[in-house]
């Protein structure tokens, strides 16, 4: 219980940081351009890097993804599902999924934020707001990506190691969700060039418009780069620099290569089929 209401006042914490930041930068909506949102992107490769490092300290613990261990009673599903839906809960109450940012992984049943909301930028589409790949995210992160980087084994650490993927998890859906905001951008720059594909309903062209290699193979670079430079073990002397490191860089390239990059032109590509509702 004491840890609960520790995390009760971090998280409020947190809430009103982002809240204030938020006023800090205005609410008109204004701030919201493609190189603000490319900077917030680039941020937030650094914060995707960080959280795989940090759950790279942990073995797979498989026991916490097991459908039929049943460790909670009176709950029926794998243990890494009933810490984050109880997670999610107490971050609702304190306002997360009120910012247009945030998309929940369980959203049946959220209880009401409980405390003020801050006025958001009303930023997107009303059509397109309310897309959420959660399901996509967490299966690609479960199935695909974590075998990737952590280790065989179990020490125990169930609970840690859940809150854990629970930050890398919500850092990729923050990430890829942001094609929201990029689509809706993109679409104000130019209208005249989406409006024909919306109208049509042709994916296949509006994933062509909104496609640059040229960025794309950059992003890919330097995700790679940074899980080279914050990933190193570095000891006291001058000249000793391990080449270890917390994660496989090769493995973050793959993540946005494979998932990131196509899973957020895909939330971009059904915002704008959206668009014109």
């Amino acid at each position: 219980m004491a840890f609960l209401h520790v995390l009760i006042l971090v998280i409020l914490s947190l809430n009103r940081y982002k809240n204030n930041k938020a006023m800090a930068e205005g609410s008109s909506g204004s701030e919201f351009t493609l190189d603000s949102i490319r900077k917030s992107l680039i941020r937030q490769e650094d914060t995707i890097v960080f959280c795989l490092m940090e759950r790279a300290r942990f073995p797979m613990n498989s026991a916490l993804y097991n459908q039929s261990l049943d460790l909670v009673p009176g709950f029926s599903g794998p243990l890494v599902d009933f810490i984050v839906q109880e997670t999610e809960a107490v971050q609702a109450k304190a306002g997360r999924y009120v910012n247009p940012e945030e998309n929940p992984f369980f959203p049946d049943n959220l209880p009401p934020s409980l405390v003020p909301n801050y006025n958001y930028s009303q930023v997107l589409h009303s059509g397109g707001a309310s897309i959420n790949i959660n399901k996509a995210i967490w299966d690609m992160y479960l199935n695909q990506l974590l075998p990737l980087f952590v280790v065989a084994g179990d020490d125990g650490n169930y609970a840690s190691t859940a809150a854990s993927d629970l930050s890398c998890l919500q850092a990729l859906s923050r990430r890829i969700h942001y094609g929201k905001f990029v689509a809706e951008i993109k679409f104000r720059d130019a209208p005249h060039d989406y409006e024909p594909p919306i109208r049509a309903k042709d994916a296949d062209e509006l994933m062509k418009l909104l496609t640059d290699e040229r960025v794309e193979k950059m992003v890919k670079k330097r995700v790679e780069k940074k899980a080279i430079v914050f990933g190193q073990d570095v000891s006291g002397s001058n000249n000793a620099v391990s080449k270890h490191y917390k994660v496989d860089p090769s493995v973050v390239a793959r993540l946005y290569d494979e998932w990131v990059i196509p899973l957020t032109k895909r939330v971009e590509v059904e915002y704008l089929i959206r668009r014109l509702d």
